[in-house]
């Protein structure tokens, strides 16, 4: 069986790179196909300081850096471009806009977006305290006042985990009701550290070099407000990037891929990785793993159609 590629990635998070990385190692001819930078949601991440190995933080684009460099040692190729189509095979094909690849397996790493409020101020303090991860950035803001939107099982359960940090947070939510499980709303009324602002909304982030307050409305009065805050985190959804594969593997009600343990989808051949995933936890260590394991199971894979038949 003939192909361009032994393997195509797609997507340039760091479950993508691994993948790269251990792809290479096992000499697997391998693509990395990525639509924009290379690093995925590692890029919007001043400071990484959860990931193995760093015990004084890394930036997220050093460890992007890194870790694309490590996987172009290794003989990965990278390829800036957007999927917009897969066709299952084999051989798969991966059709981008201008043109098209094939490749005897195929590893979508095409990751997740936060949905964000669109207002003004909240692309341009991204990184200087507008956050969408309560784990990788939490630590930052031991001792400080900070703002939380948002009032579903995230919102409640990241809200909760604040607590261990900043002292004050006003948890702000656009209803007169939580969407979240019982038990976090009564953990939420419980801590001395939440103040809640019902039916209201963030109209806009103000700061100089980083975040300093954020702009308020009732949405029922109409009545503005302003709060001095370090921080926002903005817990609204989190989107999958897998509408370009319009369905050709199985995903949940949401759009997020399913598979086994081996990061197979339910196309033989066919893998996911990191965010884009149906899974517990979206973080970098968690990606990193799906990469290795993927990779892993995708020489397996070809080295089966290889003795079936050969290339």
């Amino acid at each position: 069986m003939n192909w361009d590629y032994d393997l195509i990635i797609v997507g340039g998070g760091p479950g993508g790179l691994t993948a790269g990385i251990y792809a290479g190692r096992a000499r697997l001819k391998s693509l990395l196909i990525e639509r924009l930078i290379h690093g995925g949601q590692m890029m919007t991440t001043d400071l990484v300081e959860n990931y193995p190995g760093f015990p004084d933080g890394v930036s997220g684009f050093e460890l992007s850096d890194l870790m694309r460099r490590q996987a172009e040692r290794f003989g990965l190729e990278f390829l800036s471009g957007e999927a917009v189509e897969l066709r299952p095979g084999p051989p798969h094909t991966v059709v981008l806009e201008d043109r098209q690849f094939t490749a005897g397996a195929v590893i979508i790493s095409s990751g997740a977006g936060y949905r964000r409020l669109g207002i003004p101020g909240e692309f341009e303090f991204t990184g200087k305290g507008v956050s969408y991860c309560a784990t990788c950035d939490g630590a930052l803001y031991r001792g400080h006042t900070i703002a939380v939107v948002g009032g579903g099982d995230t919102a409640l359960t990241d809200t909760l985990f604040l607590t261990r940090f900043a002292d004050q947070i006003h948890l702000i939510h656009r209803r007169d009701a939580f969407r979240g499980e019982k038990v976090l709303q009564e953990r939420i009324f419980a801590s001395e550290k939440v103040r809640i602002h019902w039916n209201t909304v963030v109209e806009e982030i103000q700061g100089n070099e980083v975040v300093e307050h954020v702009r308020l409305k009732n949405v029922r009065t109409g009545e503005p407000s302003t709060l001095e805050v370090t921080g926002i985190f903005i817990f609204v959804g989190i989107t999958p990037h897998t509408g370009w594969l319009k369905s050709r593997v199985a995903m949940d009600e949401w759009g997020f891929i399913f598979t086994d343990e081996q990061m197979a989808t339910d196309i033989p051949g066919i893998f996911a990785v990191g965010d884009a995933r149906h899974k517990l936890l979206r973080q970098i260590a968690t990606a990193v793993g799906d990469g290795a394991i993927a990779a892993f199971a995708a020489e397996h894979y070809l080295t089966g159609l290889s003795k079936g038949g050969g290339q």
